[in-house]
């Protein structure tokens, strides 16, 4: 009876976790991430793994889904700025899943409460950018300052199990001058082998077997994530924007406290 019902929260959760980021375009991770520790309660990083493999689950299904508004062409038409992010977030999610793993409990419970923070942040004031095809800079130093973007987003994607979408499109938006729709679409393609470089250095740890006791939980709400995403797509024209952002920002904003607390 209580597998059922933690089954049954499983697939509910993952479905409204997924509308919440289909909304905004994203896999929903992080929103997810705080449900694991306070509601599941799981452990900071056993909670990281699990959303890590839940958001591998849900990228990799959004692309093909995302193809009839952006095919696969346009995204290879700009591969070389799929590399120039590659080159940093590669780098920065093995090293962000090593910090993760040697950090005690508690610090990671704080680093995890600060970047939910500084993604509402981002949700509220970064998301609001309009790609008119201007980039904030160009040749070598756009460059630099992707391959310096890629290497914090990757760190950022590990240390909360997350796509890193939130960061990517306003990076691609505004270091690149990319509308939002392929912004979605390529940080997409960024996402899925920075994720697999994450998920393979935590599996040299003894809490990736979470995922071996857990693996009905993750297929469960990764299920009801994938469903989500899709209904939060077709809600997105309903919702405006000057409501949504904001409070999905302030969704964060509690859940960053509760994690802060968390004990």
């Amino acid at each position: 009876m209580m597998r059922n019902v933690r089954s049954a929260k499983a697939v509910g959760w993952g479905a409204v976790i997924g509308t919440l980021g289909g909304l905004i375009g994203l896999g929903g991770a992080e929103f997810r991430l705080p449900v694991l520790i306070g509601l599941f309660r799981f452990p900071a990083l056993e909670a990281v793994i699990l959303n890590k493999a839940m958001s591998l689950v849900v990228v990799a299904s959004a692309l093909p889904f995302r193809a009839g508004t952006v095919p696969f062409g346009a995204i290879a038409d700009h591969w070389s700025v799929v590399v120039n992010l590659l080159s940093g977030s590669l780098l920065g999610a093995w090293f962000g899943a090593g910090w993760a793993t040697r950090m005690q409990a508690r610090a990671l419970y704080r680093v995890i409460a600060l970047l939910l923070l500084g993604i509402a942040a981002v949700l509220l004031f970064g998301h609001d950018a309009d790609g008119a095809g201007v980039p904030l800079t160009s040749g070598i130093a756009q460059t630099m300052a992707g391959v310096a973007a890629g290497f914090v987003i990757g760190v950022v994607a590990s240390l909360l199990g997350v796509a890193g979408g939130e960061l990517l499109i306003p990076t691609l938006v505004l270091l690149f001058g990319f509308d939002i729709k392929l912004s979605g679409s390529l940080s997409l393609a960024v996402s899925l082998p920075t994720m697999i470089v994450g998920f393979a250095r935590y599996s040299r740890d003894d809490s990736f077997a979470v995922l071996g006791r857990n693996r009905r939980f993750v297929l469960l709400m990764a299920a009801g994530s994938i469903a989500g995403s899709f209904i939060g797509g077709q809600l997105l024209g309903i919702v405006p924007g000057a409501v949504l952002l904001p409070a999905l920002a302030a969704i964060l904003l509690v859940s960053a406290v509760k994690v802060w607390r968390h004990r």
